[in-house]
Protein backbone atom coordinates (compact mmCIF):
# COMPACT_ATOMS: atom_id res chain seq x y z
CA UNK A 1 0.00 0.00 0.00
CA UNK A 2 1.60 3.33 -1.05
CA UNK A 3 2.02 6.15 1.45
CA UNK A 4 -0.56 8.90 1.00
CA UNK A 5 0.71 12.07 -0.73
CA UNK A 6 -0.35 14.14 2.29
CA UNK A 7 1.83 12.16 4.70
CA UNK A 8 4.78 12.15 2.33
CA UNK A 9 4.53 15.93 1.94
CA UNK A 10 4.15 16.45 5.69
CA UNK A 11 7.17 14.24 6.42
CA UNK A 12 9.37 16.02 3.89
CA UNK A 13 8.31 19.48 5.08
CA UNK A 14 8.93 18.64 8.74
CA UNK A 15 12.41 17.37 7.90
CA UNK A 16 13.23 20.57 6.02
CA UNK A 17 11.93 22.68 8.91
CA UNK A 18 14.18 20.69 11.24
CA UNK A 19 17.29 20.63 9.09
CA UNK A 20 17.21 23.88 7.12
CA UNK A 21 15.38 26.27 9.47
CA UNK A 22 12.74 26.59 6.74
CA UNK A 23 9.28 27.94 7.51
CA UNK A 24 6.44 25.46 7.27
CA UNK A 25 3.89 27.90 5.88
CA UNK A 26 6.19 28.79 2.99
CA UNK A 27 6.92 25.14 2.19
CA UNK A 28 3.24 24.22 2.32
CA UNK A 29 2.49 26.83 -0.35
CA UNK A 30 5.60 26.24 -2.44
CA UNK A 31 5.53 25.02 -6.02
CA UNK A 32 6.73 21.61 -4.88
CA UNK A 33 3.38 20.95 -3.21
CA UNK A 34 1.20 22.62 -5.82
CA UNK A 35 0.20 19.22 -7.21
CA UNK A 36 -1.51 18.08 -4.02
CA UNK A 37 -5.28 17.80 -4.17
CA UNK A 38 -7.26 20.11 -1.91
CA UNK A 39 -7.93 17.23 0.49
CA UNK A 40 -4.28 16.14 0.60
CA UNK A 41 -3.07 19.72 1.05
CA UNK A 42 -5.51 20.17 3.90
CA UNK A 43 -4.32 17.00 5.64
CA UNK A 44 -0.64 17.86 5.06
CA UNK A 45 -1.24 21.30 6.60
CA UNK A 46 -3.02 19.75 9.59
CA UNK A 47 -0.20 17.27 10.16
CA UNK A 48 2.67 19.73 9.76
CA UNK A 49 1.20 22.48 11.90
CA UNK A 50 -0.15 20.02 14.47
CA UNK A 51 3.25 18.36 14.95
CA UNK A 52 4.98 21.74 15.25
CA UNK A 53 2.41 23.17 17.68
CA UNK A 54 2.46 20.14 20.00
CA UNK A 55 6.03 18.92 19.51
CA UNK A 56 7.13 18.84 23.15
CA UNK A 57 3.99 17.00 24.20
CA UNK A 58 4.38 14.50 21.37
CA UNK A 59 8.00 13.94 22.36
CA UNK A 60 6.97 13.35 25.94
CA UNK A 61 4.48 10.68 24.85
CA UNK A 62 7.03 9.05 22.53
CA UNK A 63 9.73 9.08 25.22
CA UNK A 64 7.39 7.29 27.65
CA UNK A 65 7.06 4.46 25.12
CA UNK A 66 10.61 4.41 23.78
CA UNK A 67 13.49 2.17 24.82
CA UNK A 68 15.93 4.80 23.49
CA UNK A 69 16.49 8.44 24.31
CA UNK A 70 14.97 10.68 21.67
CA UNK A 71 18.26 12.54 21.25
CA UNK A 72 19.78 9.33 19.88
CA UNK A 73 17.15 8.87 17.18
CA UNK A 74 17.78 9.83 13.56
CA UNK A 75 15.71 12.88 12.54
CA UNK A 76 13.81 10.79 9.98
CA UNK A 77 12.76 8.25 12.61
CA UNK A 78 11.73 10.86 15.17
CA UNK A 79 9.78 12.80 12.55
CA UNK A 80 7.86 9.69 11.51
CA UNK A 81 7.08 8.92 15.17
CA UNK A 82 5.87 12.47 15.77
CA UNK A 83 3.58 12.27 12.75
CA UNK A 84 2.04 9.04 13.98
CA UNK A 85 1.76 10.28 17.58
CA UNK A 86 -0.02 13.45 16.48
CA UNK A 87 -2.56 11.47 14.47
CA UNK A 88 -3.13 8.94 17.24
CA UNK A 89 -3.47 11.51 20.01
CA UNK A 90 -5.25 14.35 18.24
CA UNK A 91 -7.16 13.22 15.15
CA UNK A 92 -10.39 11.27 15.63
CA UNK A 93 -11.02 10.59 11.94
CA UNK A 94 -7.67 9.01 11.06
CA UNK A 95 -7.72 5.20 11.41
CA UNK A 96 -5.12 4.03 13.90
CA UNK A 97 -3.83 1.38 11.50
CA UNK A 98 -3.27 3.91 8.71
CA UNK A 99 -1.38 6.29 11.00
CA UNK A 100 0.92 3.54 12.28
CA UNK A 101 1.44 1.71 8.98
CA UNK A 102 2.24 4.81 6.91
CA UNK A 103 4.61 6.23 9.51
CA UNK A 104 6.54 2.95 9.53
CA UNK A 105 6.59 3.07 5.73
CA UNK A 106 8.04 6.59 5.97
CA UNK A 107 10.90 5.17 8.02
CA UNK A 108 11.54 2.66 5.24
CA UNK A 109 11.26 5.38 2.59
CA UNK A 110 13.95 7.34 4.46
CA UNK A 111 16.22 4.27 4.18
CA UNK A 112 16.22 3.67 7.92
CA UNK A 113 15.09 0.04 7.70
CA UNK A 114 17.09 -0.95 10.76
CA UNK A 115 14.80 1.33 12.80
CA UNK A 116 11.56 -0.26 11.52
CA UNK A 117 11.17 -2.79 14.39
CA UNK A 118 11.84 -0.03 16.91
CA UNK A 119 9.27 2.31 15.32
CA UNK A 120 6.71 -0.50 15.21
CA UNK A 121 7.29 -1.32 18.87
CA UNK A 122 6.91 2.31 19.97
CA UNK A 123 3.77 2.93 17.96
CA UNK A 124 2.08 -0.30 19.10
CA UNK A 125 2.25 1.09 22.63
CA UNK A 126 -0.01 3.96 21.48
CA UNK A 127 -2.83 1.45 20.85
CA UNK A 128 -6.01 2.63 22.49
CA UNK A 129 -4.68 6.11 23.23
CA UNK A 130 -7.46 8.66 23.76
CA UNK A 131 -7.62 10.16 20.27
CA UNK A 132 -8.80 13.72 19.98
CA UNK A 133 -8.30 14.63 23.62
CA UNK A 134 -4.56 15.19 23.91
CA UNK A 135 -4.82 18.91 23.24
CA UNK A 136 -7.64 19.54 25.67
CA UNK A 137 -5.54 20.16 28.72
CA UNK A 138 -6.62 22.40 31.53
CA UNK A 139 -4.50 25.36 30.43
CA UNK A 140 -6.81 27.68 32.32
CA UNK A 141 -6.13 25.73 35.51
CA UNK A 142 -2.34 25.74 35.23
CA UNK A 143 -0.88 26.85 38.55
CA UNK A 144 2.41 28.18 37.30
CA UNK A 145 4.94 28.36 34.50
CA UNK A 146 5.96 24.69 34.53
CA UNK A 147 2.39 23.41 34.23
CA UNK A 148 1.47 26.00 31.62
CA UNK A 149 4.52 25.19 29.51
CA UNK A 150 3.82 21.45 29.70
CA UNK A 151 0.08 21.66 29.04
CA UNK A 152 0.40 24.10 26.14
CA UNK A 153 3.59 22.74 24.54
CA UNK A 154 5.65 25.91 24.91
CA UNK A 155 9.29 26.30 26.02
CA UNK A 156 9.45 26.99 29.74
CA UNK A 157 11.72 30.00 29.35
CA UNK A 158 9.21 31.77 27.08
CA UNK A 159 6.30 31.06 29.41
CA UNK A 160 8.28 32.36 32.38
CA UNK A 161 9.01 35.59 30.49
CA UNK A 162 5.37 36.14 29.58
CA UNK A 163 4.21 35.53 33.14
CA UNK A 164 6.69 38.13 34.40
CA UNK A 165 5.68 40.62 31.70
CA UNK A 166 1.91 40.10 31.43
CA UNK A 167 0.84 37.99 34.42
CA UNK A 168 -0.25 34.35 34.57
CA UNK A 169 -3.77 34.83 33.21
CA UNK A 170 -2.63 36.70 30.11
CA UNK A 171 0.16 34.16 29.56
CA UNK A 172 -2.49 31.43 29.55
CA UNK A 173 -4.45 33.29 26.90
CA UNK A 174 -1.33 33.71 24.76
CA UNK A 175 -0.45 30.02 24.99
CA UNK A 176 -4.01 28.92 24.28
CA UNK A 177 -4.20 31.14 21.19
CA UNK A 178 -0.88 29.82 19.90
CA UNK A 179 -2.24 26.27 19.92
CA UNK A 180 -5.29 27.02 17.76
CA UNK A 181 -5.58 27.44 14.01
CA UNK A 182 -5.74 31.23 13.55
CA UNK A 183 -8.44 32.81 11.44
CA UNK A 184 -7.50 33.97 7.96
CA UNK A 185 -7.79 37.74 7.49
CA UNK A 186 -7.57 39.78 4.29
CA UNK A 187 -7.76 43.46 3.44
CA UNK A 188 -10.64 44.38 1.09
CA UNK A 189 -10.95 47.93 -0.23
CA UNK A 190 -12.34 47.10 -3.67
CA UNK A 191 -16.08 46.29 -3.85
CA UNK A 192 -15.64 44.61 -7.22
CA UNK A 193 -13.15 42.11 -5.81
CA UNK A 194 -15.34 41.50 -2.78
CA UNK A 195 -18.29 40.72 -5.07
CA UNK A 196 -16.17 38.37 -7.17
CA UNK A 197 -15.06 36.47 -4.08
CA UNK A 198 -18.67 36.14 -3.01
CA UNK A 199 -19.64 34.75 -6.42
CA UNK A 200 -16.89 32.15 -6.05
CA UNK A 201 -18.49 30.97 -2.81
CA UNK A 202 -15.98 32.65 -0.53
CA UNK A 203 -17.83 33.48 2.66
CA UNK A 204 -16.38 36.41 4.61
CA UNK A 205 -17.23 38.08 7.90
CA UNK A 206 -16.34 41.64 9.00
CA UNK A 207 -12.93 42.35 10.47
CA UNK A 208 -12.74 42.69 14.24
CA UNK A 209 -10.03 45.37 14.37
CA UNK A 210 -10.49 47.17 11.05
CA UNK A 211 -13.45 47.98 8.84
CA UNK A 212 -11.40 47.26 5.71
CA UNK A 213 -10.50 43.76 6.93
CA UNK A 214 -12.45 40.57 6.36
CA UNK A 215 -12.26 37.17 8.02
CA UNK A 216 -12.51 34.00 5.94
CA UNK A 217 -15.47 31.91 7.09
CA UNK A 218 -15.69 29.32 4.31
CA UNK A 219 -14.29 28.58 0.86
CA UNK A 220 -10.88 28.08 -0.72
CA UNK A 221 -9.49 31.59 -1.10
CA UNK A 222 -6.30 30.35 -2.75
CA UNK A 223 -8.29 28.91 -5.67
CA UNK A 224 -9.82 32.26 -6.65
CA UNK A 225 -8.62 34.51 -9.47
CA UNK A 226 -8.16 37.59 -7.21
CA UNK A 227 -5.83 35.61 -4.94
CA UNK A 228 -3.89 33.96 -7.77
CA UNK A 229 -3.35 37.34 -9.44
CA UNK A 230 -2.23 39.00 -6.23
CA UNK A 231 -5.28 41.25 -5.87
CA UNK A 232 -6.03 39.80 -2.45
CA UNK A 233 -3.42 38.98 0.20
CA UNK A 234 -3.71 37.11 3.45
CA UNK A 235 -2.60 39.51 6.18
CA UNK A 236 -3.31 39.50 9.90
CA UNK A 237 -5.38 42.45 11.12
CA UNK A 238 -2.70 43.71 13.52
CA UNK A 239 -0.25 43.79 10.61
CA UNK A 240 -2.78 45.77 8.60
CA UNK A 241 -3.22 48.18 11.51
CA UNK A 242 0.52 48.92 11.64
CA UNK A 243 0.37 50.03 8.00
CA UNK A 244 -2.45 52.44 8.79
CA UNK A 245 -0.41 54.08 11.55
CA UNK A 246 2.08 55.29 8.95
CA UNK A 247 -0.53 57.71 7.64
CA UNK A 248 -0.03 59.86 4.55
CA UNK A 249 3.08 61.32 2.96
CA UNK A 250 4.66 62.39 -0.31
CA UNK A 251 7.91 60.43 0.06
CA UNK A 252 7.65 57.11 1.87
CA UNK A 253 10.24 54.46 2.68
CA UNK A 254 9.43 50.88 3.69
CA UNK A 255 12.73 49.62 5.12
CA UNK A 256 12.07 45.88 5.42
CA UNK A 257 9.26 45.43 2.96
CA UNK A 258 8.80 41.72 2.14
CA UNK A 259 6.43 39.96 1.86
CA UNK A 260 4.67 43.17 0.82
CA UNK A 261 1.34 43.44 2.60
CA UNK A 262 2.23 46.66 4.39
CA UNK A 263 3.87 48.10 1.27
CA UNK A 264 0.70 47.53 -0.71
CA UNK A 265 -1.41 49.27 1.92
CA UNK A 266 0.96 52.25 1.91
CA UNK A 267 0.67 52.46 -1.89
CA UNK A 268 -3.12 52.15 -1.87
CA UNK A 269 -3.48 54.89 0.75
CA UNK A 270 -0.88 57.14 -0.88
CA UNK A 271 -1.48 56.77 -4.64
CA UNK A 272 0.38 60.00 -5.48
CA UNK A 273 3.37 59.36 -3.24
CA UNK A 274 6.80 58.19 -4.25
CA UNK A 275 7.37 54.95 -2.34
CA UNK A 276 10.61 53.00 -1.99
CA UNK A 277 10.32 49.41 -0.78
CA UNK A 278 13.61 47.94 0.43
CA UNK A 279 14.34 44.25 0.99
CA UNK A 280 17.61 42.56 1.91
CA UNK A 281 17.05 39.17 0.28
CA UNK A 282 16.70 39.01 -3.54
CA UNK A 283 14.28 36.07 -3.54
CA UNK A 284 11.96 37.85 -1.10
CA UNK A 285 12.24 41.01 -3.19
CA UNK A 286 11.06 39.08 -6.24
CA UNK A 287 8.13 37.75 -4.23
CA UNK A 288 7.26 41.29 -3.13
CA UNK A 289 7.30 42.59 -6.71
CA UNK A 290 4.77 39.95 -7.71
CA UNK A 291 2.45 40.93 -4.88
CA UNK A 292 2.78 44.71 -4.96
CA UNK A 293 1.29 45.77 -8.28
CA UNK A 294 1.15 49.52 -7.71
CA UNK A 295 3.30 51.54 -10.12
CA UNK A 296 4.31 54.18 -7.56
CA UNK A 297 6.47 51.64 -5.69
CA UNK A 298 10.18 51.36 -6.52
CA UNK A 299 11.90 48.22 -5.26
CA UNK A 300 15.50 48.24 -3.97
CA UNK A 301 17.50 45.23 -2.78
CA UNK A 302 19.67 46.52 0.06
CA UNK A 303 20.45 46.27 3.77
CA UNK A 304 18.32 48.63 5.86
CA UNK A 305 21.16 48.98 8.35
CA UNK A 306 23.12 50.88 5.71
CA UNK A 307 20.57 52.70 3.59
CA UNK A 308 22.01 53.43 0.12
CA UNK A 309 19.91 56.58 -0.13
CA UNK A 310 20.54 60.29 0.16
CA UNK A 311 16.89 61.35 -0.08
CA UNK A 312 14.83 62.21 2.98
CA UNK A 313 11.35 60.91 3.68
CA UNK A 314 8.35 62.27 5.50
CA UNK A 315 7.14 58.78 6.39
CA UNK A 316 9.24 55.68 7.10
CA UNK A 317 8.04 52.24 8.09
CA UNK A 318 10.65 50.10 9.88
CA UNK A 319 8.88 46.76 10.35
CA UNK A 320 12.05 45.02 11.42
CA UNK A 321 13.09 41.35 11.47
CA UNK A 322 12.27 39.97 14.91
CA UNK A 323 11.76 36.81 16.94
CA UNK A 324 8.14 36.52 15.81
CA UNK A 325 6.80 35.43 19.20
CA UNK A 326 3.55 37.24 18.41
CA UNK A 327 2.96 34.88 15.46
CA UNK A 328 3.43 31.43 17.01
CA UNK A 329 -0.06 30.32 16.00
CA UNK A 330 1.02 30.76 12.35
CA UNK A 331 4.70 29.91 12.75
CA UNK A 332 4.93 27.36 15.59
CA UNK A 333 8.43 26.23 14.57
CA UNK A 334 9.77 29.53 15.95
CA UNK A 335 9.25 28.49 19.57
CA UNK A 336 11.51 25.45 19.16
CA UNK A 337 14.31 27.41 17.46
CA UNK A 338 14.43 30.59 19.50
CA UNK A 339 16.93 30.85 22.36
CA UNK A 340 17.08 33.54 25.08
CA UNK A 341 20.40 34.83 23.79
CA UNK A 342 18.87 35.42 20.34
CA UNK A 343 16.88 38.38 21.67
CA UNK A 344 19.93 40.55 22.26
CA UNK A 345 21.37 39.64 18.86
CA UNK A 346 18.10 40.68 17.26
CA UNK A 347 18.03 43.88 19.32
CA UNK A 348 21.41 44.96 17.99
CA UNK A 349 20.18 44.57 14.43
CA UNK A 350 16.91 46.32 15.19
CA UNK A 351 18.59 49.32 16.80
CA UNK A 352 20.88 49.59 13.79
CA UNK A 353 17.93 49.60 11.37
CA UNK A 354 15.99 52.16 13.41
CA UNK A 355 18.98 54.49 13.75
CA UNK A 356 19.63 54.24 10.02
CA UNK A 357 16.00 55.15 9.34
CA UNK A 358 16.21 58.10 11.74
CA UNK A 359 18.99 59.60 9.61
CA UNK A 360 16.70 59.75 6.59
CA UNK A 361 13.63 61.49 8.07
CA UNK A 362 12.67 65.01 7.05
CA UNK A 363 11.99 67.55 9.83
CA UNK A 364 8.42 66.99 11.00
CA UNK A 365 8.45 63.50 9.44
CA UNK A 366 7.63 60.26 11.20
CA UNK A 367 8.92 56.73 11.62
CA UNK A 368 6.72 53.81 12.58
CA UNK A 369 8.91 51.17 14.22
CA UNK A 370 7.18 47.79 14.52
CA UNK A 371 7.69 44.11 15.30
CA UNK A 372 5.54 41.00 15.60
CA UNK A 373 7.25 40.17 18.90
CA UNK A 374 6.00 40.15 22.48
CA UNK A 375 9.48 40.69 23.88
CA UNK A 376 10.39 44.08 25.37
CA UNK A 377 14.04 43.70 24.29
CA UNK A 378 12.83 44.01 20.70
CA UNK A 379 10.21 46.66 21.35
CA UNK A 380 10.37 49.49 23.87
CA UNK A 381 14.04 48.78 24.66
CA UNK A 382 14.99 49.30 21.01
CA UNK A 383 13.15 52.62 20.87
CA UNK A 384 14.76 53.78 24.10
CA UNK A 385 18.26 52.87 22.91
CA UNK A 386 17.81 54.64 19.59
CA UNK A 387 16.43 57.77 21.25
CA UNK A 388 19.30 57.86 23.75
CA UNK A 389 21.68 58.39 20.82
CA UNK A 390 19.54 60.79 18.76
CA UNK A 391 17.39 63.12 20.84
CA UNK A 392 15.93 64.97 17.86
CA UNK A 393 12.91 62.66 17.97
CA UNK A 394 10.00 62.30 20.33
CA UNK A 395 7.60 59.40 20.74
CA UNK A 396 4.01 60.18 19.78
CA UNK A 397 1.11 58.63 21.66
CA UNK A 398 -0.43 55.91 19.51
CA UNK A 399 -3.81 56.59 21.12
CA UNK A 400 -4.09 59.78 19.10
CA UNK A 401 -3.55 57.90 15.84
CA UNK A 402 -5.97 55.16 16.86
CA UNK A 403 -8.60 57.77 17.70
CA UNK A 404 -8.01 59.37 14.29
CA UNK A 405 -8.53 56.02 12.59
CA UNK A 406 -11.70 55.52 14.62
CA UNK A 407 -13.06 58.95 13.66
CA UNK A 408 -12.32 58.21 9.99
CA UNK A 409 -14.27 54.96 10.19
CA UNK A 410 -11.24 52.69 9.73
CA UNK A 411 -10.84 51.27 13.24
CA UNK A 412 -13.62 48.89 14.29
CA UNK A 413 -12.19 47.92 17.69
CA UNK A 414 -13.91 49.89 20.43
CA UNK A 415 -11.50 49.53 23.36
CA UNK A 416 -8.61 51.72 22.22
CA UNK A 417 -7.06 51.66 25.69
CA UNK A 418 -6.52 47.89 25.46
CA UNK A 419 -4.50 48.34 22.26
CA UNK A 420 -1.86 50.48 23.93
CA UNK A 421 0.94 50.13 26.47
CA UNK A 422 2.19 53.58 27.42
CA UNK A 423 2.55 55.51 24.16
CA UNK A 424 2.95 52.31 22.12
CA UNK A 425 0.62 50.07 20.14
CA UNK A 426 0.56 46.67 21.81
CA UNK A 427 -1.59 43.76 20.59
CA UNK A 428 -1.34 40.41 22.36
CA UNK A 429 -2.60 37.23 20.76
CA UNK A 430 -5.41 35.72 22.81
CA UNK A 431 -6.17 39.08 24.40
CA UNK A 432 -6.88 40.53 20.98
CA UNK A 433 -8.23 38.60 17.95
CA UNK A 434 -4.96 38.88 16.03
CA UNK A 435 -1.22 38.33 16.16
CA UNK A 436 0.93 40.03 18.77
CA UNK A 437 2.36 43.29 17.39
CA UNK A 438 4.23 46.31 18.74
CA UNK A 439 4.51 49.73 17.15
CA UNK A 440 6.02 53.06 18.13
CA UNK A 441 5.60 56.35 16.28
CA UNK A 442 8.67 58.62 16.34
CA UNK A 443 8.45 62.21 15.11
CA UNK A 444 11.46 64.22 13.95
CA UNK A 445 11.42 67.48 15.90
Amino acid sequence: MPISPARVAAFDILLRVERDDSYASELLHSSGNAGLSAADHGLATELVMGVLRWRSLLDQNIAERSSQKLTRLDPEVLTALRLAAYQLLFLDRVPERAAVHESVELVKRARKRSAVPFANAVLRKFAGAASGNAGVFAIDNAQGAAELAAFSAHPLWLVERWIREFGLETAKRVCSYDQRIPETAIRVTNATIANELQKQKIQLSPGQLLTSARRLVAGDLTATRPFREGQVMIQDEASQLVSLLVGHGANILDCCAAPGGKTRTLAERNPNASIIAMELHPHRARMLRKLVLETNVKLIVADARNLPLTARFDRILADVPCSGTGTLARNPEIKWRLKPEDLMDLQARQVSILRSAMERVSPGGRIVYSTCSLEKEENSAVVEKALSVDQSFRVLDCRLELERLRSQGELAWKDIESLTSGPYLRTIQGVHPCDGFFAAILKKI
